[in-house]
Formats: C-alpha cells, sequence, structure tokens
C-alpha cells in the first residue's frame, strides 16, 4: 500500500485527485495542513508520495508551491488534471430557509462568485479546505452553516446537497503533480508514455537571453506548454524561470537541455514524466 501526502482531509480534492492517478493501487493518505507539511511529510518518510496542486484553470498558478518543490529536491513524476465542479451543502434537517452563513476555502468561494452574488442573505466565512467545511459542520452541528466542498464530501460526510455545480465557469480544471524522492522516481513513473518535463534555470541579465533558450527549444522541436517566472529574492529584478515542455523525441529533448544549459544558470530538471489524463 502506498502513502500519499496531501493537504486537506478526506473528501478533499487532493483526495479525488490522489485516487484518481492512483486508481489501481490501494492507497493511505497522510493528511496535512498546508502544502509545508507534505514535503516534511516526504522528507520524514523517504516512501511518502505527494501529491500537489500547482495550477488551476481559473485561479492560475500556486507560486509558492514552484518554491517549494525545487528547494525540496523531490522529483515530479507524473500530473492528474481534475475537473473541478463544486456543490453546496448543509445538514440534512435544514434547506435554503434556515441558512445564513456559507464555509469554503476562499479559492472555492471564488470559482463560485456568481452564485453567491444570488444568495446575498448567506454570510460567506473563508476557512482552510473545503471538506473541512462539510466535516466540522456535520460535526459540530452548525445550524444555519452550509458548505462549498465537492460532491463527494458531502457523501462521506452525510450531508445534503443543496445544489451540485455551482462554480461559475464549467472550464475549470486543477493540475496535480505527483512527486516523490528521486532514489523512487524510476520505479513510479511510467518510462514508456514520458512526453513532458519540468524545469528551473535563472539567466544572466544579458540582453535577448530569455529568447535564445526559447530558439534553441524551437530548434529541436521542443514544445513549451507553460512559462512561469517567479522574482529571486534579495537579487532585484532577477527571475527563476519554470518552463514545462513537451516531446515526442527523448533524445532531442536531452539534446536541447544540453544545448540551453551554457546559456542559464542553475538549470534543474524537477522531473520528466507523462502528460497527465484530464477526469472529471
Amino acid at each position: 500500500m502506498r502513502r500519499i501526502a496531501i493537504q486537506g482531509i478526506v473528501g478533499s480534492y487532493h483526495d479525488i485527485a490522489a485516487h484518481k492517478y492512483f486508481k489501481e493501487e490501494d492507497i493511505e493518505l497522510v493528511c496535512c495542513n498546508t502544502f509545508e507539511e507534505v514535503f516534511e511529510a516526504m522528507k520524514k518518510d523517504s516512501n511518502v508520495i505527494g501529491v500537489v496542486a500547482i495550477e488551476n484553470t481559473i485561479a492560475g498558478s500556486l507560486l509558492h508551491n514552484y518554491e517549494l518543490l525545487r528547494d525540496s529536491g523531490a522529483t515530479i513524476i507524473g500530473e492528474h488534471k481534475l475537473r473541478i465542479s463544486h456543490s453546496i451543502m448543509c445538514l440534512p434537517g435544514e434547506d435554503w430557509g434556515t441558512l445564513t452563513e456559507v464555509n469554503s476555502h476562499p479559492v472555492a468561494l471564488a470559482q463560485c462568485r456568481d452564485f453567491l452574488q444570488h444568495h446575498p442573505q448567506l454570510k460567506v466565512v473563508e476557512t482552510e479546505d473545503t471538506a473541512a467545511s462539510a466535516r466540522d459542520i456535520k460535526e459540530k452541528g452548525l445550524k444555519g452553516h452550509a458548505a462549498i466542498c465537492s460532491k463527494y464530501a458531502a457523501e462521506l460526510y452525510g450531508m445534503k446537497i443543496l445544489q451540485e455545480g455551482i462554480e461559475t465557469n464549467k472550464h475549470n480544471f486543477t493540475r496535480f503533480l505527483v512527486i516523490s524522492d528521486p532514489w523512487m522516481a524510476d520505479e513510479l513513473k511510467v518510462r514508456s508514455k514520458m512526453n513532458k518535463a519540468s524545469i528551473v534555470f535563472s539567466l544572466p541579465h544579458n540582453q535577448g537571453s530569455l529568447s535564445k533558450v526559447l530558439s534553441i527549444f524551437s530548434f529541436y522541436n521542443i514544445n513549451l506548454t507553460k512559462i512561469q517566472s517567479l522574482p529571486i529574492i534579495g537579487r532585484e529584478w532577477e527571475y527563476m524561470f519554470y518552463v514545462d515542455v513537451m516531446f515526442d523525441d527523448y533524445l532531442r529533448y536531452k539534446q536541447s537541455i544540453d544545448a540551453v544549459t551554457p546559456l542559464t544558470k542553475a538549470l534543474k530538471i524537477l522531473g520528466e514524466y507523462a502528460e497527465g489524463e484530464s477526469t472529471i
């Protein structure tokens, strides 16, 4: 049985993503309050695998998680893209007429802004986790409270679903990275399907330094699917560039890395893996 560290509790979207990715395996969740705790759990036990959200199609990138990943020394072994669908739920004995407050994670609340505007009678209160909002309402018997989270969490904690699919944008996906200690990477990743890599580097303060790197990737037919810059603390106007690339030919990809390395500073491959599936 694999031990999987996630941010959140049973019923959270991280829980769903972990079970979707390891769909043919038995897993034991290591539930953490923060992303820092996820990486700490992996550090304490090298057999623990992490599942960490890295970007959402609406909310954008989780910038701090890029830094945590780079500093941790962990390796990306896979990814999963999960369709995020929110439901609003309450205690079984309540209904719309008795509700005065709605609880959820701030990102989930933001993704349901249009729905909430149609229910101005509900006081919006931010919490640390979507699923924990449902659990706390049920365990504490909080009358008048509603939670926004997954339908799965409602079923787990015995809550009554009032309405499903309340998110504003139906094209709402979160991309989760699956990460491990480097020594486990070869065992875990699907090498036969490997077609994606994540790298990070900084650049000298020279004119056209970034365009030269991008030109080399283009020459080797490497497709850049994402580029994210983050400032380097203590070094004004210098940045780390986090880049995701796709490739059909692994040798050409390695040649492109060899070609760009002399033009960059501190280039590091964060992981080579298979492009993740998208699931509902």
